[in-house]
């Protein structure tokens, strides 16, 4: 989720990275499917229970991008476990890397086959799982009777759960192929349809759990082994019982599935399908489509006109869209409200982070830290100024490499300097890595009518990861591959040691597993730095992937907490109104007012194209990550006793518990500034290691 982008803005940060990371050039969204126990509500990435329901396939409070579901016994089959013998892998990745080559189109694209052979077989699996819900609903008044009756009845739920995971994902990744193709799209709304159903169907399970009570359940989970892989779903659900409603309220929350996702699927369809994007002439005679990839291709143009006329005409067609995105964006904020209204919550961050038992205060922290550092951010923007000879830094500027290399990076390239990029995690890291790269987990290069961005699907359990990229063969698209691939591996290993109930994580956890790898690549890159101009575009870009994973993140999540608090309030907002708060925010953040960096009022409409304000308080989750990550992989680097095999353990632990817990257990307290405090001095060490460099040229 889109890099440090991709989430993670560039590095992928932008809103992701820059792809996620940049968000506004695709990034990590990906919609399904995963159902949590109670409600069945789909979760993003991993997550435990959720109490809303299975929105059309997608949690209606929390759109995933990543999806981790772990293997059950039941199901007979699964992903080859990590801990596989070492011989055995080496063998089996032989077999793999032995098997006639395909052709190249067909090598450079994920195997959906491996999910279901073919559209027909999708459409059976499909019918027949519709066929069995009604099997849940025979729970409904007796499922808390005895412990052997709970077992049967969850048994059943989490098996129909991972086949609707495994439909919606085939139906979403097919769609996501070609976008414009309607038989795909209408595939993906049978499975949202399903989920629905789905949601509906099992909505009474929560309530009746609940109504037991802590001590007949916790009776029941010490007499039933079979019943203790439930056992933190069951605490969850128990935790949150003043949020859970009746029955006949927990059904009408389910019947508003269809309805949930309508907001993102209006903007989706709008950016991916619909669009008119514009097309430019750069200095060089090249032309260009100005569509997501383009734009993040065109403001990276050494040349500043052209980079301001990529801003200039790409930001126009948004703002010709502008009260459409704001209507889209609007009833996203009301629909977020209306979750946190039915389910007792004081605000919607408060409901967003309750998922995660999240403190808060984790998100307020981060936001005051942030802003109490600015000046840092203020500092890079004035090195930039200073590396590109530009005394007038615009917004523009923020995107051309401090060092022009002209180094692309082939596929294959990539794929080695991932390898070694992960080398220092052990030979059980990076097999599963060849193991990926020998299936064909990843659809690789852009196409027409491909989804933008890049993100990583976890939710069939029984096949493998898949990645989807769009790969350009610059190393900020070598990046987006390690980022996502953190993502992969963080899923394999998951679902390869806790039983399924545990084993999706949330994204709270799921950034640090991909910007960890970024962080690793960009060490493993600096080591091998040529001389000091290629050591000064790796330590830029390591200070664009902070000012982007963590600073830009940070802003969207204020933009966020903002807009939300004011629907909460019951301001009705317009698409005018959504520009004026993030032009203050963008000119707050970027030093405007000091003459650091200035933001001309069209670039204000950024907030449109960014998909992850659909996602409820989703962004955040870059930024803390971004700080979790640098003291992961500074531990790991320096060699600190214990520290790989604390991120191995994180890892496998998917989500066995809360994300605060499992951190601290792993050596890292978030409650507190620390971590970005500690992240700011990274980029201030950063930074002084550029002056000294710069300094030399004098």
């Amino acid at each position: 989720m889109p890099r440090r982008g991709q989430p993670l803005e560039q590095k992928h940060p932008e809103v992701g990275h820059e792809i996620a990371r940049d968000s506004v050039v695709g990034v990590v969204e990906q919609d399904v499917h995963g159902v949590s126990l109670g409600t069945a509500g789909s979760t993003r990435s991993g997550q435990r229970p959720k109490l809303a329901p299975l929105g059309g396939g997608a949690n209606p409070e929390r759109r995933p991008t990543v999806h981790h579901f772990e293997v059950s016994e039941l199901s007979g089959s699964g992903a080859p476990s990590a801990n596989l013998p070492r011989v055995k892998r080496i063998l089996l990745l032989a077999v793999l890397l032995l098997t006639p080559a395909l052709p190249a189109q067909d090598a450079d694209r994920w195997n959906l086959g491996d999910i279901y052979p073919d559209q027909k077989a999708w459409a059976v699996a499909k019918d027949d799982l519709a066929g069995r819900l009604d099997e849940i609903t025979a729970c409904n008044g007796d499922m808390a009777s005895s412990a052997a009756r709970l077992r049967q009845c969850l048994d059943l739920l989490y098996e129909l759960r991972k086949g609707v995971a495994r439909i919606g994902s085939y139906a979403s990744m097919l769609s996501d192929e070609d976008t414009r193709v309607n038989e795909a799209a209408q595939m993906r709304s049978e499975a949202q349809l399903l989920g629905a159903d789905f949601s509906q169907k099992t909505s009474f399970i929560a309530p009746a759990i609940i109504a037991a009570g802590r001590a007949k359940i916790e009776g029941f989970v010490a007499a039933e082994p079979g019943l203790a892989k439930y056992a933190f779903p069951l605490d969850d659900i128990l935790r949150s019982a003043e949020h859970v409603r009746s029955e006949e309220i927990e059904k009408v929350i389910a019947q508003i599935g269809p309805l949930a996702d309508s907001p993102e699927d209006v903007r989706r369809t709008l950016a991916n399908a619909d669009m008119p994007w514009p097309s430019v002439a750069l200095s060089t005679g090249k032309e260009i489509r100005l569509d997501p990839a383009g734009y993040n291709q065109g403001r990276q143009a050494p040349d500043r006109g052209d980079r301001k006329l990529v801003f200039q005409e790409y930001w126009s067609k948004y703002k010709e869209y502008e009260r459409t995105y704001g209507v889209a964006l609007y009833s996203q904020l009301k629909r977020d409200k209306l979750y946190a209204d039915l389910r007792n919550y004081p605000s919607s961050l408060a409901s967003a982070l309750s998922d995660d038992n999240i403190p808060e205060s984790v998100y307020r922290t981060l936001v005051r830290v942030t802003n109490e550092n600015l000046s840092t951010l203020h500092r890079y923007f004035k090195i930039r100024g200073r590396i590109l000879g530009i005394d007038d830094l615009r917004y523009y500027d923020i995107y051309p490499p401090l060092v022009e290399t002209g180094k692309e990076y082939s596929k294959e390239e990539g794929v080695k300097l991932a390898l070694a990029a992960g080398q220092i995690l052990g030979d059980e890291y990076v097999d599963v890595m060849q193991r990926g790269f020998a299936e064909r987990w990843i659809d690789w290069f852009p196409r027409p009518g491909k989804r933008s961005g890049a993100y990583m699907n976890g939710s069939v359990v029984d096949v493998h990861p898949y990645l989807l990229l769009n790969y350009s063969g610059a190393y900020d698209s070598v990046s987006t591959l390690a980022h996502e691939y953190g993502h992969a591996v963080h899923s394999f290993m998951a679902n390869g040691t806790q039983p399924y109930p545990t084993a999706r994580y949330s994204i709270f956890v799921a950034e640090i597993a991909s910007q960890t790898n970024e962080n690793l690549l960009m060490d493993h890159m600096m080591k091998n730095a040529a001389d000091d101009e290629e050591r000064l575009f790796f330590l830029g870009h390591e200070l664009e992937g902070i000012r982007g994973s963590f600073f830009r993140q940070t802003m969207f999540a204020e933009f966020e907490v903002r807009v939300h608090d004011l629907v909460d309030q019951g301001e009705a907002l317009t698409g005018a109104r959504m520009t004026e708060i993030y032009g203050d925010l963008l000119r707050r953040y970027h030093g405007h007012d000091q003459g650091v960096l200035k933001i001309d009022d069209l670039f204000a409409v950024e907030w449109s194209a960014i998909p992850h304000f659909y996602y409820n308080f989703y962004v955040y989750q870059y930024a803390t990550s971004q700080a979790a990550a640098a003291q992961f992989s500074d531990a790991i680097l320096s060699g600190k006793p214990g520290a790989k095999q604390a991120y191995l353990d994180l890892l496998k632990s998917g989500g066995s518990d809360y994300p605060i817990n499992l951190l601290k257990k792993a050596g890292i307290d978030m409650t507190t500034p620390a971590p970005y405090e500690a992240l700011v001095a990274r980029a201030n060490r950063v930074m002084d290691e550029i002056e000294k460099i710069l300094d030399k040229r004098k």
